[in-house]
Formats: structure tokens, sequence, C-alpha cells
């Protein structure tokens, strides 16, 4: 649960973007989605796989993007 400290003359446009960002940043949303369906850890390591010789490729200047 998040919780919002907000001062009685604070704006509810101040308060309701404080409480955005503190939901970005709690990634509540990325963990609802992870959950949504199963990935093997096959899958997952393999997907990190790709994902470091990806970044390794760019760093080198090997791909365009």
């Amino acid at each position: 649960m998040l919780i919002i400290d907000s001062k009685d003359c604070e704006n509810i446009d101040k308060a309701l973007k404080k409480y955005k960002k503190k939901y970005e940043k709690s990634r509540t949303l990325n963990q609802l989605r992870e959950r949504q369906a199963f990935i093997k850890p096959s899958v997952r390591h393999r997907k990190k796989v790709l994902k470091a010789i990806y970044r390794d490729q760019m760093a080198a200047g090997l791909l365009d993007k």
C-alpha cells in the first residue's frame, strides 16, 4: 500500500503527482505484468543472455540503431 503525506494546503494535483511517482518507483505494475503468465526459467535465462549480447554489440559499435 502506498501512503502519501500531504499537507492541508497542498494542491490535489501535486499530491496526485507524488502518488504517481511513488507508484512508478515501487514497480507494482511491472510485477503485475510479470505474474500474468508463467515464463520457464530456461526461457528467462535465454532472454537475459540475448540482451547481454545485444548490449555488448551496441557498446562495441557493431550494431547501428
